[in-house]
């Protein structure tokens, strides 16, 4: 055979052997493509604590219980401390609050997202 016949599977090789030196890091890095930016969210406080106690101070720019208000104007405007506070996480990251006040005549249940009441269930 002469030199250039075997210097064709010998170049063959040693290419395919450097493609498989690391399949673990080319599979990696396809598997976990850039993900996209997203803007930050900002949502301006004061927020509820799971207590049911703002954790900051309320403004005192409502002047009714409707939508678009805080989660502690609300409170400022009940009176008083609500009766349960639950605070979770929305599914695309923003701020959940259900806000549950007992009153004498039934339940109010206030749904905030984002620290702006959305609805109320009666």
């Amino acid at each position: 055979m002469t030199p250039a016949r075997l210097l064709v599977p010998l170049l063959a090789t040693l290419g395919l052997a450097a493609c498989a030196g690391a399949p673990e890091r080319s599979a990696v890095a396809l598997a976990t493509p850039a993900a996209p930016a997203t803007p930050a969210r900002t949502v301006a406080g004061p927020f509820l604590t799971a207590t049911g106690e703002c954790d900051g101070p309320v403004p005192a720019g409502a002047k009714a219980i409707e939508p678009g208000i805080g989660e502690c104007e609300l409170v400022r405007l009940k009176g008083k401390p609500p009766t349960d506070v639950l605070v979770g996480e929305s599914g695309r990251g923003g701020r959940e609050v259900q806000v549950l006040y007992s009153e004498p005549g039934g339940r109010e249940l206030y749904l905030f997202v984002d620290n702006r009441l959305d609805r109320l269930v009666r």
